[in-house]
């Protein structure tokens, strides 16, 4: 599972660094550069540009894994150049900007757009497998995600315009609910589909704002470390 992202354009990037006179250009090593977004050749790509439009870039990194926490053990080691710039440009998805902003005072710039978790099927194709919801229906649908395979993120069976198993909204993407029908009959549940998947419950998903969970043995073992009195 990875985070894919796809590269801003670079009137965008402009725009967001006016003013910005000096740039440190931040890379990750993990998501960014399978995606090639963020990675060695084009943190140097983004350099040159940067450069040619009359920008000083002060330095540059690829971090292995921008989201960790030893991004702050990266940014201190390059401290002297960073602390040149006027900001950082970070070619990461967001949560690894969101990562570095927690050990710098600097400003820091998205190159990036994140677009979602996925995997991928082929070199170089990316597709989304999961979109993060908080209430898992895999265990009716086949292991198929409908919120996501479905164009309509239909969740009680398909809306009737697929044609030959496609999409109507496109001949290159199946239809999920065929891709769950299928799979369903091959493994002998389609009773499965007489089950009536009642209002879905949205409040876990991400339209309530950031979500949030405490691990329950994570915490009882954080509180039995606490010094005690």
């Amino acid at each position: 599972m990875k985070t894919i992202t796809a590269q801003k354009p670079f009137d965008e990037i402009s725009q967001a660094l006016s003013g910005v006179e000096r740039v440190y250009v931040m890379g990750c090593g993990t998501c960014a550069t399978m995606c090639h977004t963020g990675g060695k050749s084009e943190v140097l790509d983004m350099k040159g540009k940067l450069e040619a439009a009359g920008k000083k870039v002060t330095g540059w990194m690829v971090v292995p894994t921008a989201c960790d926490e030893l991004t702050k053990d990266a940014l201190e080691e390059n401290a002297k150049d960073m602390e040149a710039a006027d900001g950082i440009l970070a070619m990461t998805c967001a949560f690894g900007l969101q990562t570095i902003t927690l050990y710098t005072d600097k400003p820091v710039y998205p190159a990036l757009n994140t677009l979602f978790v996925g995997k991928e099927e082929a070199p170089g194709h990316f597709i989304e497998v999961c979109m993060q919801c908080g209430n898992c229906v895999l265990a009716t649908t086949a292991g198929i995600c409908p919120l996501v395979r479905c164009a309509k993120s239909l969740l009680n069976g398909p809306c009737g315009g697929s044609v030959d198993g496609k999409c109507e909204i496109s001949p290159d993407i199946p239809c999920a609910w065929q891709m769950i029908y299928d799979r369903l009959a091959a493994l002998g549940q389609l009773d499965k589909l007489d089950e009536i998947v009642l209002p879905r419950d949205w409040s876990t998903s991400s339209a309530g704002g950031p979500r949030r969970i405490t691990i329950q043995a994570n915490y009882d073992e954080q509180q039995r470390q606490q010094p005690s009195g």
